[in-house]
């Protein structure tokens, strides 16, 4: 089997879909690897780690892609890029509905089978393949990171010669692997930390890593499908956003990560809750991608409101490259054995996890 790995040239991407370590065993299993030149730079992987573990180094991504049964990307190519990939070939990469849906149409009407990374279905044999939760890890530690920086206090208790130094108070919204993640590292950093999911099991993965959680009494467990929050009833959401705006009143940095697959982030933060917060506080809003947990949020900008800073970063898993690559690529090293039969690509849609992953190209349209 042939495999391809092009350089990532999407705004903000550093990672690269495999790294030397997966390219070698892949190599070792009998594919051949095409990666092309300085594709794993950005990430800390020169072209003399993909050589030393068997690739060969393509000058461009035509040369790159040339002959190759399954492309592996981080994003989706330009558009100007699809007539290079192979017709019934394969690519796996990101596809976020509506992220590229001209690149999709285009790749559909060549015959290329498109797998979508993040539609790895949420199952125990499936958890090595899990992107989403592998980048949401490093997205959580730097959304702690970003914060922290952007206060204008430390966030540990501090005695000194000069007097004691309070800690920061630091609230994570949401107890998936980002929010969890964000909750450890505030941890570690000598904040007091709080958090809140509007799921009842994650009240005890809270208190686990020696955060407080915030109780609300919404009336009822909020877990859906696959261990994701379901949407709220106008009722619950309304409680929640009092609960918070009460909470947040004295906390200096809040992380913001709810979400739900397939729709819009839900509203937590009001604009009379921000307005409610001490004169340099901070929130970094992880759910920036698809809207925002806050009403001030943009995507990819930073809002000042009355002296509270607001932050929409897009990408942070990416400005983590080294490791957030190593864990990416072992994703789709996992995905790929999977669909691999004597050595050849076999993207069964009846199987459980490639079915799901599948993408149709009547879902751009």
């Amino acid at each position: 089997m042939r495999i391809a790995v092009p350089r990532e040239r999407a705004p903000r991407e550093s990672r690269v879909a495999l790294v030397p370590e997966s390219v070698a065993k892949l190599i070792k299993s009998g594919s051949s690897v095409t990666v092309e030149h300085d594709a794993g730079l950005a990430a800390g992987f020169p072209d003399t780690q993909y050589t030393t573990a068997g690739a060969t180094i393509a000058a461009d991504f035509a040369a790159t892609v040339s002959g190759a049964d399954l492309v592996c990307q981080v994003q989706p190519p330009e558009s100007h890029e699809v007539a290079a990939i192979p017709q019934g070939g394969a690519i796996v990469g990101y596809w976020q509905p509506g992220g590229a849906p001209e690149v999709l149409t285009a790749l559909g009407a060549r015959g290329v089978r498109m797998v979508a990374l993040e539609r790895v279905p949420r199952i125990t044999r499936a958890q090595s393949m899990d992107v989403l939760s592998s980048q949401a890890t490093v997205a959580g530690y730097k959304a702690v990171l970003l914060g922290a920086s952007a206060l204008p206090k430390m966030l540990p208790m501090l005695t000194t010669a000069a007097g004691t130094l309070a800690p920061a108070k630091v609230f994570v919204i949401g107890a998936g692997v980002a929010g969890l993640q964000a909750i450890a590292t505030a941890k570690r950093l000598g904040a007091v930390v709080s958090g809140f999911d509007v799921r009842v099991a994650a009240q005890e993965q809270i208190q686990s890593l020696g955060a407080t959680p915030l109780k609300i009494d919404l009336g009822g467990d909020a877990e859906g499908g696959g261990g994701y929050a379901k949407a709220q009833s106008d009722d619950q959401a309304r409680l929640t956003q009092e609960g918070i705006a009460k909470h947040i009143a004295g906390v200096d940095l809040v992380i913001t990560t709810a979400a739900i697959p397939g729709k819009r982030a839900p509203i937590l933060i009001t604009e009379n809750a921000v307005r409610g917060m001490k004169t340099g506080s901070v929130i970094v809003d992880l759910a920036a991608e698809t809207g925002g947990n806050c009403e001030f949020t943009k995507a990819g900008e930073t809002v000042d409101v009355g002296g509270v800073q607001v932050i929409g970063p897009l990408g942070l898993a990416s400005t983590a490259p080294f490791h957030a690559s190593q864990m990416l690529s072992r994703n789709i090293l996992t995905f790929i054995t999977h669909v691999t039969k004597d050595n050849a690509l076999n993207l069964d849609a009846s199987d459980e996890i490639t079915g799901a992953m599948l993408v149709k190209p009547e879902v751009t349209r």
